[in-house]
């Protein structure tokens, strides 16, 4: 029998963004519960560039042929597995995937349909594709890892560092539109202070300048709850914003941090990883779940797309040069010709 190939953008060694390229592969047979989505669009995430250039565990690079990387994708349910009866063929979905598996930056994804969401209805596979990684990511930071309720924040305020990338500009909507918290976001370019605003932080303060002098002119003392989407968490400065009994949650690795400073108050530091749930098979079907909740509030308007520019795939290295600037604003979506 003849395998089907597929058109992805993969690399066969760790490096810089050239090192992608156009490759064909096989095209994925779905194992039991898994759906095959015919991918319409992807998103451009950190994580991506990180296995590039082999910083994050991803794929097996020595299981020989191209690593396919991606893991934000919106399209249409190709086929089903023989025991999966979540999804069916013809359904519109977007998916965050599993780190563990080759990515969505091609023509066909395999993913086990429990990780897998209903598009929503009133967004473009491009507005939708932008969602689900971050969206995951800020909603277990806030509602798992900091135990904050849905509609209880009242008179409770958040930090979150980094507030105008893709987790920061979805956290600032989960953490105010869904929590009920009032949000601040830092930003350290007008630029980005802006779209934080749009996305609608109560206030934008510098993260390049001292932290607690900046409050006054918030109207702020403290916060109960601080989200930290940077590369390296000051721990310290962090501190000397929080609340006593605040909680602080990460989403990338802490190497030797110094936690002495949130000893005194009982402070806790808690880390985020999406791709936890589906990497150790612990209910992973709580992200299809959120997916769906997630869908449901972004059609009704509660919640907003934050895609900011759209590329063909043929582009993958002009998306990846700008998400290792450290520059972008919201998501950059990339359209999948198949």
């Amino acid at each position: 029998m003849t395998t089907k190939k597929m058109k992805a953008i993969g690399f066969f060694e760790y490096g810089k963004p050239d090192v992608l390229r156009f490759v064909e592969v096989p095209r994925p047979v779905p194992r039991p519960r898994d759906v095959i989505v015919r991918v319409k669009a992807v998103s451009v995430n950190p994580v991506d560039a990180k296995v590039r250039r082999g910083l994050r565990g991803g794929a097996d690079k020595a299981a020989g042929g191209p690593v396919v990387i991606g893991w934000d994708a919106a399209g249409i349910v190709e086929e089903i597995g023989s025991e999966a009866r979540r999804l069916r063929v013809g359904d519109e979905v977007y998916l965050a995937g599993d780190i563990t598996r080759h990515g969505s930056y091609a023509e066909y994804v395999a993913c086990d349909e429990r990780i897998v969401g209903k598009k929503p209805k009133t967004l473009s596979f491009e507005e939708a594709a932008a969602i689900p990684l971050t969206a995951i990511t800020a909603w277990e930071a806030f509602l798992e890892n900091m135990d904050v309720r849905e509609a209880s924040g009242a008179g409770r305020a958040a930090l979150i560092f980094g507030g105008a990338g893709g987790v920061g500009s979805i956290g600032i909507q989960i953490a105010k539109r869904v929590c009920g918290l009032r949000v601040i976001a830092t930003a350290s370019r007008p630029e980005s202070a802006s779209f934080c605003r749009t996305m609608g932080a109560d206030g934008v303060i510098d993260h390049s300048k001292e932290l607690a002098a900046q409050l006054p002119s918030m109207g702020a003392s403290g916060f109960d709850y601080i989200l930290s989407c940077a590369e390296r968490n000051d721990f310290a400065s962090l501190a000397s914003v929080l609340n006593f009994l605040g909680k602080i949650c990460c989403i990338l690795p802490a190497p030797a941090a110094d936690l002495s400073a949130l000893f005194s108050m009982r402070a806790s530091v808690h880390f985020e990883n999406m791709f936890s749930r589906p990497m150790f098979g612990v209910e992973p079907e709580r992200q299809g779940a959120l997916l769906d909740r997630v869908a449901d509030l972004l059609d009704r308007r509660v919640l907003q797309s934050t895609m900011t520019k759209v590329l063909d795939w043929s582009e993958f290295r002009v998306a990846h040069e700008a998400i290792e600037s450290g520059h972008t604003v919201g998501k950059i979506v990339m359209q999948v010709a198949n």
